[in-house]
């Protein structure tokens, strides 16, 4: 692969005192990823220096720069966000930590709005010590919307073919049900037909709505949400989409419906999470879905009970760069495809009557 289409990706360091800067050390200390993409590091040497000391087996070599034209495209860059030194307390929850991490996250976003990086992996922050008067948001995903002065965005758990949206995120329990609405749904299902289009090459996506209620609410004797808000929702979203549900959330993952659908929307993050992170254990990815560049995670969280130990399993790290990666590469294939419109039709047609084929047996 040539330089000029090899991506050049950012890494956010996360939560100093977290698992972050480990997870990047080890996954990019396989000099293959090199042959993949530029990966800048925003963070600072002495950040990574620090890390560095905890994993002596490892070989981790760098260049430092502040100058995206200066970028080397045969070796790892930090692009130092800061060059003071400031305390590093691997496991300990603290405003340092939280405060660089934002800087870091901040000065990435930057760059992927002006176009120096394609895209964009977020090492893992803490909500508590990253919350100030400018930075406002409960994590990434509202992060990012207000950073790109999105419409909507959609958080997308990915592995593999297995994807499960959300129509609500970081919502306490007894406030989800004010959040469902029509209008909610209707937008998050758009996005995430769009993104599946887009982003993953499935040109007629098969995308499953789950019920909020217990047993998708038992035709409104276990609530009426699924009645009055979800089914209309579903019937207006089959005018341009296949959408189907809604479904009882259990026996769905119990009867492993999800491998008949090409996503999921669920309604909150513990119904859509938690079988997600059991049927996709350590190899899952958070895409955020909707925005006009390419941005993805890994799907835990800071782990400071074993920060700084050199326990750190980098697999959901390597995942997401893998995934920031293909992404890139579907939407400029999307953007050929729609330059040649007979190639595009063809596409079209041949989906057509594989649906045809499926309807006649």
């Amino acid at each position: 692969m040539s330089q000029q289409q090899r991506p050049v990706i950012g890494i956010s360091s996360g939560d100093l005192n977290g698992i972050g800067t480990e997870l990047i050390i080890k996954a990019f200390s396989d000099h293959r990823l090199l042959e993949l993409c530029t990966p800048i590091i925003f963070a600072s040497n002495k950040l990574i220096n620090f890390y560095r000391k905890s994993i002596p087996e490892i070989n981790f070599n760098y260049q430092s720069t502040k100058d995206f034209s200066r970028i080397a495209h045969k070796q790892v860059n930090i692009y130092n966000c800061w060059e003071e030194e400031i305390a590093i307390v691997p496991g300990q929850l603290t405003d340092i930590g939280g405060s660089y991490a934002v800087k870091s996250l901040v000065t990435a976003v930057e760059a992927l709005r002006d176009k120096k990086i394609q895209g964009l992996v977020t090492a893992p922050i803490h909500k508590k010590n990253t919350q100030s008067a400018s930075f406002n948001f409960t994590g990434h995903t509202p992060y990012l919307k207000h950073a790109f002065n999105a419409s909507d965005v959609l958080m997308l758990m990915v592995s593999e073919n297995f994807r499960v949206g959300l129509v609500t995120e970081h919502v306490p329990v007894r406030d989800i049900a004010k959040y469902i609405t029509r209008e909610a749904i209707l937008s998050k299902l758009n996005i995430l037909r769009d993104s599946l289009v887009k982003d993953f090459g499935i040109d007629k996506p098969r995308i499953a709505v789950l019920g909020l209620n217990p047993h998708a609410g038992d035709e409104g004797l276990i609530g009426k949400e699924e009645e009055e808000i979800i089914k209309p929702a579903i019937k207006d979203a089959k005018h341009n989409m296949l959408v189907f549900g809604p479904y009882s959330a259990d026996a769905f993952f119990a009867r492993n419906y999800q491998s008949r659908f090409d996503a999921v929307l669920a309604m909150y993050h513990d119904q859509g999470l938690i079988p997600f992170k059991s049927l996709a254990p350590g190899e899952g990815v958070n895409y955020t879905a909707g925005l006009p560049m390419v941005r993805t995670s890994p799907d835990h969280g800071t782990a400071f009970d074993i920060a700084g130990k050199n326990k750190a399993d980098s697999s959901s790290f390597l995942a997401s760069i893998y995934t920031c990666l293909d992404i890139i590469h579907q939407r400029q294939e999307y953007e050929e495809n729609r330059k040649n419109p007979l190639k595009k039709m063809g596409s079209v047609v041949l989906a057509n009557a594989e649906d045809e084929k499926i309807e006649e047996n």
